[in-house]
């Protein structure tokens, strides 16, 4: 006999008890549906990384030679790694590489419009060249704070300003490039303050 019971009084004629799989809840139900509609239930075919021993995914493809559309896919490590010694303008002449270059700045200027609406604050990480270059000018630090950029311009164009030392041609020119470099952080500054 086994070690298994009758079930509350009913027979059981063989010695297994079956159990019925627990059902589970489908992901289908309800609205927003909670699984991509592409996404199924069978297998998914996975790239190896085409570097030789490598078996991680290969899913960042890099151009196989300049200007080729055929491609190599390699895992993220291997990518960062054949990406170190790529040169884009290879074996373009230089008006071609000029152009290359104008029309990649061209394709790129909206994404570069598009960050004045992103979120950000001030010394999080996310200061454009320009305030990077003008907070090299004051000797201030990536996150410096608009008060300490108000305080370090301050002190520093008392110094050379043009009515403290006149005719001196250094001076002026010193003071010039502090006062683009206030400019530069005051505008950031506002902007950010506009958006919030």
């Amino acid at each position: 006999m086994s070690g298994f019971a009758p079930y509350m009084g009913q027979d059981v004629a063989c010695d297994h008890l079956f159990l019925m799989a627990r059902s589970r809840r489908s992901n289908d139900w309800g609205f927003p549906r909670w699984r991509g509609y592409d996404e199924g239930r069978e297998a998914v075919e996975v790239r190896i990384c085409d570097r030789h021993g490598c078996d991680q995914p290969g899913d960042c493809p890099a151009p196989k030679s300049p200007n080729s559309p055929d491609r190599w896919y390699f895992c993220e490590k291997h990518a960062a790694e054949y990406n170190k010694g790529w040169d884009y303008f290879q074996g373009l002449d230089k008006e071609e590489a000029a152009e290359r270059a104008k029309a990649e700045q061209a394709e790129s200027a909206g994404y570069a419009e598009s960050q004045h609406y992103g979120w950000s604050g001030s010394g999080d990480g996310s200061r454009s060249a320009d305030e990077m270059r003008a907070l090299e000018v004051l000797e201030l630090e990536a996150d410096a704070d608009f008060q300490a950029i108000k305080r370090e311009w301050r002190a520093r164009a008392k110094k050379v300003h043009p009515d403290v030392k006149p005719g001196d041609k250094e001076a002026a020119e010193e003071f010039q490039k502090l006062q683009l470099a206030y400019e530069v952080l005051k505008a950031a500054e506002e902007r950010r303050e506009w958006k919030g």
